[in-house]
Parts: C-alpha cells; structure tokens; sequence
C-alpha cells in the first residue's frame, strides 16, 4: 500500500469523505459530528493523505495543526472493502510519524461513542491514545469521545 498527500479533488476520495460523514451523521447527531467538508482541506493548516492498494482507494486521514505543538487527526476511514487489512494502521502511523517530523508534543483526535465506533476507538487506544478531555474548542457531550496521544516514542515502523 501506498501513502499519497492528496488535496481531495478526486472523485475516489471525495466518495469516500462523503461516505465517512454520511457514517457520522448515521450514528450521532448532526451538531455532535465534527468531520471536515471538502473545501475544508484546502486549508493551510490541514493535510490529508490517501492510501492505495494499486489503483484501489483503501482510505485517508488527515492532519490539522492546532497549534505548533498540537496536532488533531481527522477524516480517518477505511474504504469498506479494505477493512481489516491494515491500512488504518499504516495511515495512523504515517499521521502520528508526521506529527513528530512538525515537532508536536501531541496528537488529539474527538470521534464518536456508540458502537460504531467501536473499532476505531480500538485502533486509537492500541497505539497509545489516552482518554482526555476537550480540546480545540470542542465541548463535552454525550456523543463525543476525546483521545491524545504524547509524541514521545521514536516513529511507528509502517
């Protein structure tokens, strides 16, 4: 599998971010889903990557600088027929490998907290994610989960 830096203008991507806010809005409330709308990732402060199995798109993540020290995953997904396959593993470790390379101390993410988020919430914690409060402006709620993970081991081997 290969990483790319992607800018979010190709039709595989762009089904698959719709599919990714189409899974939130169908397990929490629309005003508890914070994922980012296309145009979002034209912005300066958010990187998103893609990852390909061949010409097949496997899934995505993306950055967003917080600050100089604070970076927030976001958009991370897994094409369906890709599950189970390690390819949100790799994007993980690509993203949180990035972050150090800026200089971050840490990464946060905010994800869902019903069951379908279940086995990301798995993935996270497994890398080393900790439970932490809001972060970046967000608010506590019930739908809400957040995670940090210090950026004080070496990089994660892909």
């Amino acid at each position: 599998m290969e990483i790319i830096e992607d800018d979010a203008t190709g039709e595989a991507i762009q089904a698959l971010l719709r599919r990714h806010a189409e899974g939130m809005l169908a397990n929490s409330p629309k005003d508890a889903c914070h994922f980012l709308d296309v145009s979002e990732f034209q912005r300066e402060d958010v990187t998103l990557w893609t990852i390909w199995d061949g010409d097949a798109l496997a899934g995505c993540g993306a950055l967003r600088e917080i600050d100089a020290t604070h970076g927030e995953l976001k958009s991370m997904r897994t094409a369906d027929e890709h599950l189970g396959k390690g390819a949100g593993r790799r994007m993980l470790a690509h993203i949180t490998d990035t972050a150090r390379a800026r200089g971050y101390e840490r990464v946060s993410l905010e994800t869902g907290s019903t069951e379908a988020f279940a086995a990301a919430i798995h993935l996270y914690e497994s890398v080393g994610f900790e439970a932490c409060g809001p972060f970046a402006g967000y608010e506590e709620n019930p739908f809400s989960r957040f995670f940090t993970l210090t950026l004080t081991d070496p990089p994660t081997p892909e």
